[in-house]
Parts: C-alpha cells; sequence; structure tokens
C-alpha cells in the first residue's frame, strides 16, 4: 500500500512496533521489543546494538519481511508493509525486489564462481545473462575485487568474501540492506574494511543500511545507532561520524 505522504527520503520506518512470544497467560511469554519507533533514511550507515539474546536478529527479520511482527506498522519505501498483520501476501517479492541481506556467513553458492554467484537471482528474476554478467562485473569492479570474479569462493579471504557477500545485495538494485554480524567472523582489520565499504556504499549509492553488530569499534563509522534496551529502541544521531571517503 503506498503512503503518498511518507517523506521520499525514508526507506524504512517502524512506528509501534512490538514482538512477543507466546501468550500473556503463559508461563513462556517472553516480550522481545515494547513500542518501537525509528526512521532509517537513504543513504545512511545504522547500527544496530543490544546484548546478547535482546531481539536484534528478531528486529532485523521484522524489517526485513521476514518474521512476523505481534503488531505496530512498518514501511519499506513509500510502501506500507505491515499494519498489525502483513498488507500484502508477497512478502517474499519484496524481499527480493527490494532488500539485500548479508549475513556473518557469507551464504555463497559453493559450486559457483563469483560471477555465477551474483547473477543467479537477477536472472532468476528475468535479467538478461548479458545484462546480470555486466552489472555483475561493474558491481566487482566497484568493490575492488573484478580480478576475482571467475574465483570460487573457497579462494578468497573473508573479507573478500564479505564484498562478494555486498556485491550480492546490490545485483538487484536494492535500496535497502540488513546487514546481520557481517564483520564477526573478520579480524579488526579487516572488519573495519568491511564496515568503510558499507559506508561508502550508503553514500555513493543512496542506501539504507543497518547492520548489526557486538563491536563498539565500528559505531564510529556509523550515522545513527539503535540500541535495543529493556525491550525499547534508543536512537542516538552520531555527529561524529568518521569520514572515509
Amino acid at each position: 500500500m503506498k503512503d503518498k505522504n511518507l517523506d521520499t527520503n525514508i526507506a524504512i520506518k517502524v512506528e509501534g512496533l512490538y514482538k512477543s512470544f507466546g501468550h500473556k497467560d503463559d508461563d513462556t511469554y517472553l516480550e522481545i521489543l515494547h513500542d518501537a519507533e525509528f526512521v532509517v533514511n537513504k543513504g545512511e550507515l545504522v547500527t544496530l546494538i543490544a546484548p546478547s539474546g535482546a531481539g536484534k536478529t528478531t528486529l532485523l527479520m521484522m524489517i526485513g519481511c521476514v518474521e512476523e511482527p505481534t503488531s505496530g506498522n512498518i514501511w519499506i519505501g513509500d510502501e506500507k508493509v505491515y499494519e498489525n498483520k502483513w498488507l500484502t501476501s508477497q512478502t517474499r517479492k519484496i524481499r527480493r525486489e527490494k532488500i539485500g541481506f548479508i549475513f556473518q556467513a557469507y551464504y555463497l553458492i559453493p559450486f559457483l564462481n563469483i560471477i555465477d554467484n551474483l547473477t543467479l537471482v537477477p536472472q532468476y528474476n528475468g535479467v538478461p545473462d548479458k545484462v546480470s554478467k555486466q552489472k555483475a562485473m561493474d558491481l566487482l569492479t566497484y568493490l575492488g575485487i573484478e580480478d576475482k570474479y571467475h574465483h570460487m569462493h573457497s579462494e578468497l579471504s573473508g573479507g573478500q568474501n564479505q564484498r562478494v557477500a555486498i556485491a550480492r545485495a546490490l545485483a538487484n538494485d536494492h535500496h535497502i540492506i540488513l546487514a546481520d554480524e557481517p564483520t564477526a567472523a573478520l579480524d579488526v582489520e579487516r572488519a573495519v574494511s568491511v564496515v568503510k565499504m558499507l559506508k561508502k556504499v550508503a553514500k555513493e549509492r543512496d542506501v539504507a543500511i543497518i547492520m548489526v553488530t557486538h563491536d563498539n569499534r565500528m559505531l564510529k563509522y556509523c550515522d545513527k545507532i539503535l540500541e535495543m534496551e529493556n525491550k525499547k529502541v534508543k536512537v542516538t544521531l552520531n555527529d561524529h561520524t568518521e569520514e572515509i571517503l
């Protein structure tokens, strides 16, 4: 459902979002999120932090139209996708067309080389082979690993594989990327390199990126911090974000 009144700069909007498991009268009842509200704009790199088990991944998956909230509202771009229920039965289509995902594990297909990993979904969506391969090469060049296009992911370093994962998230022209602990398996140097690359992508390609991390050293590269605390989401603007471009 299109919302013509929504600011065109908004990529993600969450309003009055709740998530709980079980029933209130049940001993197993667990509330994860209580009345969360925040906005992520195009071109922002936003980090989501919280103690282990607080529900960071659950919140990310709700935004990504994977996990269903208990109640509230979610907008993806100018489309309201959730209002106490999914407003469309095509949540998979929303994910495929609008949202790119990056995870701690790269989830690259091991028997395909890098360029075939990048072109698989676009070709599935009807993009011609020549067009999808040129787009993949453009992305690999942009990310500085164009010479790896014919390699298998097992031949690449952790940092290089994560750059491939970023390229895959962009291959379908997604303007939202949700990254769940993308640097957890990397050493500090490679982790910083990946976060800097995410910021570069956000700024230069007008992509909204939410990154879950446990590493507070990465916060200085982010424009906004979402902190889950006592089932609430506290929003902090980072006025001293480190410039990396």
